[in-house]
């Protein structure tokens, strides 16, 4: 490496400055020079570029600003006249002028309003109080409505109740007005859709006049049972009711709705599998071997499974729909609140909302399928010994609230019987309606438990011809006063006995206490005078009288017990049925003869009264007509024929009404009297004025009762006669001339069976005690001397002339037989 010299020392003059220092400083100062463009020129460019850069953005933003300048100036000027417009259009200085004119009260004041002075300080009231006690008060009064309204937010958390109760149910939906509003907008939006729909129908109709009506109804009925059924199940149960009228809704409008016992939506299979599955606790394939995949039956309230159990026996699953508690009890409440509107317009003094109360309650009731399985049990104990009647066998473990299972049932139900316009169907459908009839009898005055729902769905007709119940979610009970009040009913509208119905209505607990009983007798008379009478019984529908007997009832303010709404809907429904199988029907015909075993049979002091109504007036005279009726009738029932024998012959009843006799009715007078079952009779003849009894013994009336009684009496004759000659010719009993006259059975059973009639000690204390009575009354007793002389002597020879007969036929027999024997011997 090469070595570096040490610099030299420079010698400088005192006086004068290094050249090398001074070269530096200028150096130095060339480049601290900002106008020096040598060595520093990059930074002055810089500088430049920037101040250059700073004037342009300064030129854009004069140029920007003005813009937006001239922007909000022609924005300004915009809003300008859009606030001028503005204020032109809405009036806006006005209604600012308005509106401050009312903040500043600028409105009451007066220009010429008095002086007044400003009004001192209220003082307080209670003198006796301070300040501080009003202040504590106040905070009492707070606390008060406080715990009001905590307690008003816990009525929320109420649910609805399981068991129908008014105020429960009034309460809750108070507080959920919502529900009920929108509820009644559905319910008219239907009915308003509804009725467009008619219109149009009927407007596209291009039928005959003559068919057109038909055709016009039928379509009506359709369009409000398609409403029926998008309102629900309780408007169903409604159109189910009505559709089993047509008397009074019409029959296509009835053919359209009934449908509704048919045409019922389901819900879905899982839906009804999994409610049996939580009501019951278990699987279904735990007790069921087979369900039905698709229902055999949908009800308003439930729908029907056919299933088989695992001890192989078939039954009917009944599931109730999800959801129906609220939905029933709603429209009920809906309907309770529009009758008690409709009783403060009307003015009526009995409660109209009791109505709704009561099929609240037999609706609620029919929810709970283990009050229906015990209604069953009760229904079928109650009529076990009827046998035409048959009812299905409950599964109790098998049955919950929502699940109900039961036996199942084979038969055709009446629906299907009209469908099918056989003879064989026809007559299935006619003897349904007469056994359909008979036990809707047994039921209201028999038993007392009443089948409430008879509709179409819940009959059967089986193969063995029993009648068939189904569904016992609604009976009604009777009491017993009722029973007998009801059949009264029955009997003095076929009597038009209008002053006995007023009683039994007033029985019924249907007139008020306090309601003017004669002015409304006579109402009821001008009411009932229109009805039509054939034979003695009403021709009319049953519907049709109670509807007379309705608009009297309802002018004299009169209440219809829960019952009695039961009643009436059981018998409006089996006479729609009646009435769709056969049209000539008659409610009260039918019913007539079950009324008269019942009035024989059952020895009760209101059924004595009942008779005594029938057979004799007010003063106790005998009524001829009426027993007349009341026999004809009557003597049709099956347990009465065995007593009665045909008669070919003019009878009784053809004096009396111009028809043909059904029965020999001195036949069955004279049967019944010595009997058990003439024991009501008997007490009633016995309680009779025997004067009236002679009188109408006598009379114009009873002269073929007298003729029937002759031959009764020839045919005793007739009969001792026989048997003294047999005895007094020592004749055997086996070749007597009177054996071909005894083959007939009215004269050989005579002896036997009219010996009691006339050795009787009752019947013969019965005659004495009206013989007495006559006794008073000398032309009276004269004339039935001359009537019993008349029929003992029209006996004799109605006798002398059979005995005649019988000789000579035995006469005929032996010569007949002497000729045979001479031609053979020939």
């Amino acid at each position: 490496m090469a070595s570096v010299s040490p610099p030299s020392p420079v010698l400088c003059h005192a006086g004068t400055p290094p050249r090398g220092r001074s070269n530096q400083l200028s150096r130095n100062s060339r480049i601290a020079s900002p106008n020096s463009k040598q060595n520093g020129g990059a930074l002055g460019n810089v500088i430049d570029v920037v101040k250059k850069d700073v004037k342009f953005m300064g030129d854009g933003l004069c140029k920007g600003l003005e813009v937006v300048h001239k922007d909000v100036k022609f924005i300004g000027d915009g809003l300008s006249k859009g606030l001028e417009w503005a204020n032109k259009a809405f009036r806006i200085p006005e209604v600012s002028k308005t509106v401050e004119d009312f903040v500043w009260l600028r409105n009451v004041e007066d220009p010429q309003a008095a002086a007044l002075q400003f009004p001192s300080w209220p003082q307080p009231c209670y003198t006796e109080l301070i300040g501080a006690d009003l202040f504590m008060a106040d905070m009492k009064a707070l606390e008060v409505y406080c715990w009001y309204l905590y307690y008003l937010s816990k009525m929320w958390t109420k649910p609805l109740p399981e068991t129908y109760d008014a105020e429960a149910v009034t309460e809750y939906f108070t507080l959920r007005p919502h529900v009920v509003i929108l509820r009644l907008l559905e319910v008219l939006l239907a009915f308003i859709s509804a009725t467009i729909k008619s219109r149009i129908s009927n407007i596209s109709c291009d039928a005959e006049e003559d068919a057109r009506k038909s055709v016009s109804d039928y379509n009506f009925g359709i369009i409000l049972k398609d409403t029926m059924l998008n309102l629900g199940p309780t408007f169903i149960k409604v159109g189910q009711s009505l559709s089993t009228r047509p008397d009074i809704i019409g029959d296509e409008v009835s053919k359209a709705m009934s449908e509704l016992h048919d045409q019922i939506p389901p819900f879905p299979r899982a839906e009804a599998i999994k409610i049996i599955e939580d009501e019951l606790g278990f699987s279904v394939d735990t007790h069921f071997s087979d369900v039905s995949e698709d229902p055999v039956a949908a009800a308003s309230f439930g729908q029907v499974y056919k299933a088989k159990t695992k001890d192989g026996f078939d039954v009917a699953v009944k599931v109730q729909r999800p959801n129906l508690h609220h939905i029933v009890v709603r429209d009920i409440y809906i309907l309770r609140r529009g009758l008690g509107l409709l009783q403060k317009i009307a003015k009526r003094k009995n409660d109209l909302r009791l109505y709704a109360d009561e099929l609240g309650k037999g609706l609620i009731g029919e929810l709970d399928y283990n009050l229906e399985a015990a209604n069953a049990s009760e229904f079928m104990e109650a009529h076990s010994q009827f046998t035409f009647i048959c009812l299905p066998k409950v599964y109790k473990h098998l049955t919950r609230k929502r699940v109900l299972t039961m036996e199942w049932m084979v038969g055709d139900s009446p629906t299907e019987l009209l469908s099918v316009s056989s003879e064989g169907s026809k007559l299935k459908l006619l003897d349904l309606v007469n056994k359909g009839v008979e036990a809707s009898l047994i039921q209201l005055l028999e038993t007392g438990l009443m089948h409430a729902d008879p509709h179409p769905g819940n009959l059967r007709y089986t193969s063995s011809g029993k009648l068939g119940f189904l569904d016992f979610g609604l009976l009604c009970r009777m009491e017993k006063k009722h029973q007998y009040a009801m059949l009264g009913a029955v009997v003095h509208i076929v009597n038009g006995d209008w002053a006995s119905l007023v009683y039994d209505l007033t029985e019924m607990d249907v007139i008020r206490p306090g309601t003017n009983i004669r002015r409304f007798t006579m109402d009821l008379e001008d009411a009932m005078g229109e009805l039509e009478f054939t034979n003695g019984i009403p021709d009319v529908k049953f519907s049709r009288v109670l509807g007379k007997i309705w608009s009297v009832a309802l002018k004299y303010h009169c209440r219809m017990p829960s019952y009695y709404v039961l009643v009436l809907r059981s018998l409006a429904s089996l006479e729609g049925l009646a009435v769709a199988a056969d049209p000539t029907f008659k409610t009260f015909e039918a019913a007539y003869p079950y009324v008269f075993q019942k009035l024989l049979v059952d020895n009760s002091a209101a059924t004595r009264r009942i008779l005594h109504s029938v057979v004799f007036n007010r003063r106790r005279e005998f009524q001829w007509q009426k027993l007349v009726v009341f026999l004809r009738v009557g003597a049709t029932r099956k347990g009465l024929k065995s007593l009665v024998k045909q008669n070919t012959r003019t009878s009784l009843v053809q004096s009396a009404n111009g028809i043909a006799p059904e029965v020999n009715l001195t036949d069955l007078v004279l049967k019944i009297l010595p009997s058990k079952n003439g024991l009501v009779l008997r007490r009633l003849l016995m309680t009779a004025d025997g004067a009236s009894l002679i009188r109408a013994l006598v009379s114009k009336e009873a002269i073929l009762f007298r003729q029937e009684l002759s031959q009764v009496v020839a045919n005793v004759i007739y009969k001792w006669i026989s048997g003294v000659m047999e005895k007094g010719l020592n004749i055997p009993k086996g070749s007597s001339p009177f054996t071909a006259a005894d083959s007939n059975p009215h004269v050989s059973s005579t002896n036997d069976e009219y010996k009691s009639v006339f050795t009787d000690r009752r019947l013969r204390v019965i005659f004495s005690k009206s013989y007495n009575s006559a006794r008073k009354d000398p032309l009276l007793l004269l004339r039935f001397c001359y009537a019993s002389l008349s029929m003992l002597f029209v006996a004799s020879a109605m006798a002398c002339r059979k005995v005649l007969a019988g000789l000579v036929r035995a006469y005929l027999s032996r010569a007949s037989y002497n000729s045979k024997q001479i031609s053979m011997a020939n």
